[in-house]
């Protein structure tokens, strides 16, 4: 069952092969007792800010339940997986026969991502459970992430989860599990991830090898907490973009058209599918770290329409990548909306 690589950000390591994990002591060990005992849940959804190693723990876990099947013989804490043991390896490379990794899938016409999990990868999972494993081991679907599901992969996976094979196991990831299926949320056991402290953000570019540069202390502020956010404002020109929209928000009059078509421009070029999304998902944070300022201000009506707002940033660009529709007046649509609410 191969694994996606066109998701892997320059300077990382896809998690399927990633063989450190820092911070999340506390979900490691939550997860390895839990297997241990027995008890432990058919299905686990992993929640947490994205870029956080939701994904490198949802491997890791899968990694130390196939090496030890028996839950009663089972380590008491997961180690880091060996590289050169032959699951390590069939897990890195996709071959594994009980592991299915589930992610938005390439479109062949295209080249290009697609803008949800559809049914069809949904359909793999069905096929993956229908086949005898010649271990008699667990089978292992890990869903990267959830929020990806379009409506009718969801219900697909729903009927999964409601009835789910003997030694089935799903490790469901979400960056917003607010907006997943409630039945779906119903039938995990949430674990959440918080984001990384500076000192294990720092431990993890350092084993990435990712110089942060001088501007460091800033860079890392900006980060939140994730490592993919550090990536793309180290590898991707994200500072740039950032201070870009700043500066976009804060103009007025002909200057800031000016700079919002110089924007839409950098972001709709055809080859920066990775700069797009981290100026997206910056866009709907200040959006909300609007609504936050707003409510605690008191102001619940304006925090509303902000809020309102960020919500329908995202449910726009899943529409517009659906439908191909133009990315620079998308963009430049989303921002004339964002400095209306100002």
């Amino acid at each position: 069952m191969s694994n996606e690589r066109h998701d892997v950000l320059d300077g990382a390591i896809h998690p399927s092969e990633n063989t450190r994990l820092f911070g999340h002591a506390e979900a490691q060990a939550f997860l390895a007792q839990s297997y241990r005992s027995g008890k432990g849940h058919h299905a686990i959804l992993m929640e947490g800010p994205e870029g956080i190693g939701k994904a490198t723990l949802a491997f890791r876990f899968a990694n130390h339940v196939l090496s030890h099947p028996d839950p009663a013989t089972a380590p008491d804490a997961i180690a880091d997986p060996d590289p050169q043991s032959v699951i390590s390896r069939q897990i890195a490379s996709g071959a594994s026969h009980n592991l299915l990794h589930l992610t938005r899938p390439v479109d062949e016409k295209t080249g290009r991502v697609k803008a949800a999990i559809t049914v069809d990868e949904v359909r793999r999972a069905g096929h993956f459970f229908a086949q005898t494993s010649g271990t008699g081991n667990w089978r292992i679907v890990i869903i990267d992430p959830a929020d990806d599901l379009n409506r009718n992969a969801a219900n697909a996976i729903l009927k999964i989860l409601e009835e789910p094979p003997k030694r089935a196991m799903f490790l469901v990831l979400s960056h917003a599990p607010g907006r997943l299926l409630a039945t779906i949320r119903s039938r995990c056991l949430p674990l959440r991830l918080e984001a990384l402290g500076t000192a294990d953000l720092k431990k993890a570019l350092a084993a990435l090898r990712v110089d942060p540069g001088a501007n460091a202390e800033a860079l890392l502020e900006k980060a939140g907490g994730s490592v993919s956010e550090a990536l793309k404002l180290i590898n991707y020109g994200g500072m740039d973009i950032a201070e870009a929209l700043s500066g976009v928000l804060a103009a007025s009059g002909p200057s800031a058209r000016k700079a919002m078509h110089k924007l839409a421009d950098v972001l709709s070029s055809k080859d920066n599918d990775v700069i797009h999304g981290f100026f997206t998902g910056h866009l709907e944070n200040t959006v909300m770290l609007r609504a936050r300022a707003l409510a605690l201000s008191g102001d619940l009506d304006a925090a509303d329409r902000q809020a309102r707002l960020a919500a329908d940033i995202q449910e726009r660009l899943r529409v517009s990548q659906a439908y191909n529709l133009d990315r620079k007046q998308t963009i430049i649509s989303l921002l004339e909306d964002v400095k209306a609410l100002g």
